[in-house]
């Protein structure tokens, strides 16, 4: 997990003084490093019964794409509002500074569906917790989340897991 994490650039206070950016894109450009990603998630994945990968806009696209493609299950993208389409449902969350929601196609996960959720990278949690919903208000079952890159002192992850959720993370950094 040391490539994966090495292969992860930080970039200073970006996008506002005192955030630590933790850019995958270095990470992306890796290709032994991003084999490991794909490995090791879909070894911790594989038997656990599940019947699609969403992923959360827009990192979370990228990894997810690529894990139900080696699962060979079906890939379903979580937008921001507005992007999507056809007939959406929405799930409004917090931000620091206000709000924010994102949408999935209403016919995107069946009834009784066992998903894994992807993104790059869990901090608060929020966005997690609102693609949770967001399956469960189609009726599907939330297998798990999986992330890149944990900040723990953020608890995003803690609170995912708190409501019964199983997650996986690569690697952590401390700090924001």
């Amino acid at each position: 997990m040391n490539k994966i994490k090495n292969a992860i650039r930080t970039i200073p206070d970006f996008p506002i003084d005192g955030i630590m950016f933790r850019d995958v894109t270095t990470l992306y450009s890796n290709s032994e490093a991003m084999k490991e990603v794909i490995k090791l998630t879909c070894d911790y994945w594989r038997n656990e019964g599940l019947t699609s990968i969403a992923g959360i806009e827009a990192r979370g696209f990228i990894t997810g794409s690529i894990i139900a493609n080696q699962l060979s299950l079906p890939f379903v993208p979580i937008r921001k509002k507005g992007k999507l389409p056809y007939d959406t449902l929405s799930q409004e969350y917090e931000l620091e500074y206000g709000k924010a929601t994102i949408e999935i196609h209403s016919d995107a996960i069946n009834r009784n569906d066992n998903v894994l959720i992807v993104d790059d990278l869990i901090a608060t949690g929020g966005t997690a917790l609102a693609s949770i919903e967001l399956v469960k208000k189609l009726g599907a079952n939330v297998k798990g989340c999986t992330f890149i890159i944990d900040l723990p002192e953020l608890k995003g992850k803690e609170k995912i897991e708190e409501i019964g959720i199983k997650v996986q993370t690569l690697c952590s950094f401390e700090g924001h």
